[in-house]
Parts: structure tokens; sequence; C-alpha cells
């Protein structure tokens, strides 16, 4: 079995232990969700992964290539989509696209093709030569996923890529993420929106203080809680109630 990801033992501390010896795999052409509550360690996971944020111990492998041994070549098969998109407010989203891939060092006519292709498919082809400070959530969240998106990546790695979007760019935002997926591609997506997860994902992780406390497909995690009829909610509660509850509190 090939593995787009494989992350063994991984460790980092700041004020705390953040991650505390997390371990997992994500399977080639697989939609991998990993859930947590607030603070338990996903975005920070995903940083590491990302080569973003380096760890204190542990190994994460990207197709078999170490991101500290080797982070370039990780990086061109890696996307890298955060909660809040990033972009260049004064270019338009078809000069974002050409930039992005220049950047890559992806062939001019063949970075022209991505960058039209996925400005059609997400629906911005109306506001390809408009600047992007005007746009609204929604509309940037969708050109950072086609920045990402334009270097063709193995696999994608999304923090709440759902987080404001209304239904309209939600569901478009998940038809392409499923697109890309049975094209082959991997995803990793941690999401607070538990239907979106039970919907979506083959396999499902969840976290809690940095660690990997239950992992499976939907029907493995019902197994586990002894209950065939159970939603994802109510796994999930089952699972991090006590943690959920101390948040809430100390919220």
């Amino acid at each position: 079995m090939e593995f787009a990801l494989k992350v063994t033992d991984l460790v980092k501390t700041f004020d705390r232990p953040a991650v505390n010896n997390l371990s997992f795999n994500v399977r080639a052409g697989e939609f991998y969700a990993l859930l947590g509550p607030n603070g338990a360690g996903k975005t920070t996971s995903l940083r590491m992964v990302a080569g973003l944020l380096r760890q204190d111990h542990g190994s994460i492998e990207v197709f078999g290539a170490n991101t500290l041994h080797d982070p370039v070549a990780v990086k061109q098969m890696v996307a890298w989509v955060p909660d809040e998109p990033m972009i260049y407010d004064r270019l338009t989203p078809l000069e974002y696209l050409e930039f992005v891939a220049g950047l890559w060092g992806i062939d001019a006519s063949q970075a022209q093709r991505n960058a039209h292709d996925l400005l059609d498919w997400l629906r911005l082809a109306p506001h390809a030569n408009e600047r992007c400070e005007g746009f609204s959530k929604g509309m940037r969240q969708k050109v950072a996923l086609a920045g990402a998106l334009v270097h063709e990546p193995k696999l994608i790695i999304l923090d709440e890529p759902l987080t404001g979007l209304d239904a309209g760019s939600a569901r478009l935002v998940k038809d392409v993420l499923l697109s890309r997926v049975e094209q082959g591609c991997s995803v990793i997506m941690t999401t607070h929106i538990l239907e979106v997860a039970e919907r979506m994902a083959e396999r499902i992780g969840v976290i809690a203080s940095g660690k990997l406390i239950a992992e499976g497909t939907l029907d493995e995690l019902r197994q586990a809680g002894g209950r065939g009829d159970q939603s994802l909610e109510e796994i999930f509660l089952q699972l991090v109630g006590d943690e959920t509850l101390v948040e809430a509190e100390a919220a």
C-alpha cells in the first residue's frame, strides 16, 4: 500500500506539549479528516506536515520524502490551504496564479492553462482581471485554493477550509476537492463541521491533547463505540466530551 503521508511519533512543545507522540498515515488517493477540539494540536500538526513549522521529535514523510531531509521535494508535492486565505490584494486572480506558478518553475504556457482551468472550475473566471482587494471571504478562499492547486500537488492539506463560506462557495470547494481525490490526489483536512467530515472523509482521525485517540472509517468508529447508528457528532462528543466541556467552561 502506498502512503501519501506517514506521521510517526510527532512531538511539538511550546509552553506545553501541543503535539504529543502523534502517529497516523494517509493513504494515496484518500480523503482523511483530522478532528479534535480547539487546542488539540490539529493546526500545529498540519503546519509541520506542510513544512511551515519544525517538529521537536518524530518524522514526517510525504510519498516517501522526509520533510526535514528533503524539504523542497516535499513542498513540490504539497498544497497548504489555511483557514485565513493569504493572497496578494493588489493582484488579480489571474496574476496571482501566474505568479505562484512561476515560483514553482512551471512553464509559462502550462501555468496559464492551469490558471484558466482553475478559475473556470471555481467560477472565478468573470473576476479573473479584478484586483483581489475587494473580494469577499468566499472569493478570497477560492483564489487561495486555486493558488494551492496550480502546481498540481499530490497531497492537499486544508485547515478549516469552509470557515466563513456561504453554502454555494462551500459546495463548490467540496466538489473541487472530491474531484481531485477521484483523480488520485490525497487530501487531509481539519474541520469543525462534523457533517462535512462524515460525508466526505474515507477515514477519520480524532486527536485530543496532541494524541490520536481514535481512527477509522465511520463504520469502524461506530463499532468501537458499541452502536451502529451513531452520527459522527455523537461519536466525537463521546470521545472528547470532557475536553469540549472544559473549553466551554473556560470560555
